[in-house]
């Protein structure tokens, strides 16, 4: 009985490292997007500016009935956002959903959300900061995600950040070569990247959303956070096991943080290299990607190559 059991775990565990992520359609000329608030309103429910800017890729835009919604913070209810977000997800015309922002509220309304027709008819989620529970929770269902940014971005963009977008939702091939960085820890390593916000993939542990960080490849961002409580998150990843577990970290920006009237002692980058210096890794520092104008376009679920070295950091898309 035991040799069963043991067997049936062996082959359960090999099952999961060889799960193949999902890759929804990629867009072409004339496809449609959908642009929806998950999170903070956007009073703003004209969006020429997105729509300009779609436009000059050859897509059509739908915008969202929660584009406009004002419910203190949020746009609208829970309730009103996520029949939003489901009539995109069932709406076979729809190829893409943008969400329009982040700030806080996601969560509230993805437990809302029925993905059945989704697993059908897959399409791609596209954001970033509070959209990490989107991804997160689609991470979970097997399939992938983009990471970049949002059209609330669009005049702060780069052309950089804005072109990797295109890239990747027209899956055109995607890579990155970025200076070195002395706090770097140096190695090469292929694994799912997976990961976002911080404060998000903190807040998901123990839920259904979140991720699995056995042999993955973590990308980590954040904003406006005290400096003690990015030590109290990260001492949260290293004590669920989630460090450990590891294939390498990429760190983009810490943006904004805070600090006490008695100051913590490091930045986050700092605290960041000492909870994880025993891990055999290759950590990346300032990958431009987060709460910047040169958001870089991540593909979470995909596989990856990163390979950090004395002269340069390179993050291949297979």
């Amino acid at each position: 009985m035991l040799f069963w059991f043991a067997l049936t775990v062996f082959f359960n565990a090999n099952a999961q490292m060889d799960k193949k992520m999902i890759t929804p359609p990629y867009l072409k000329n004339g496809d449609t997007i959908a642009i929806v608030a998950t999170a903070r309103k956007h009073i703003d429910d004209d969006l020429k500016t997105t729509k300009e800017f779609l436009e000059n890729w050859g897509l059509k835009v739908i915008v969202g009935s929660s584009i406009g919604l004002d419910q203190n913070q949020l746009a609208g209810t829970d309730e009103d956002r996520a029949k939003d977000f489901q009539q995109q997800l069932d709406n076979s015309n729809v190829k893409a959903i943008w969400c329009v922002r982040g700030g806080y509220g996601t969560v509230r309304m993805v437990d809302l959300l029925d993905f059945s027709k989704f697993k059908q008819n897959p399409k791609w989620v596209i954001g970033f900061s509070d959209v990490t529970v989107l991804h997160s929770h689609l991470n979970t269902m097997g399939f992938q995600s983009i990471h970049g940014m949002m059209p609330v971005n669009i005049p702060r963009a780069t052309p950089e950040a804005k072109e990797s977008l295109r890239k990747a939702l027209f899956g055109e091939n995607l890579s990155y070569t970025i200076p070195f960085d002395s706090m770097n820890k140096l190695g090469r390593v292929k694994g799912e990247l997976v990961g976002g916000n911080l404060s998000i993939l903190y807040s998901l542990f123990g839920s259904e959303s979140a991720i699995d960080c056995a042999d993955k490849i973590l990308f980590l961002e954040d904003l406006d956070e005290y400096l003690y409580h990015i030590d109290r998150m990260m001492m949260n990843l290293k004590r669920n096991g989630c460090l450990e577990s590891l294939k390498g970290i990429v760190v983009g920006s810490m943006t904004k943080m805070k600090d006490n009237d008695i100051p913590w002692g490091k930045n986050a980058l700092e605290i960041i290299e000492d909870i994880t210096k025993t891990y055999s890794i290759p950590v990346v520092y300032n990958f431009p990607a987060g709460h910047i104008p040169d958001n870089r376009a991540l593909i979470f679920g995909r596989q990856v190559t990163l390979e950090v070295s004395k002269k340069e950091t390179r993050l291949i898309f297979e």
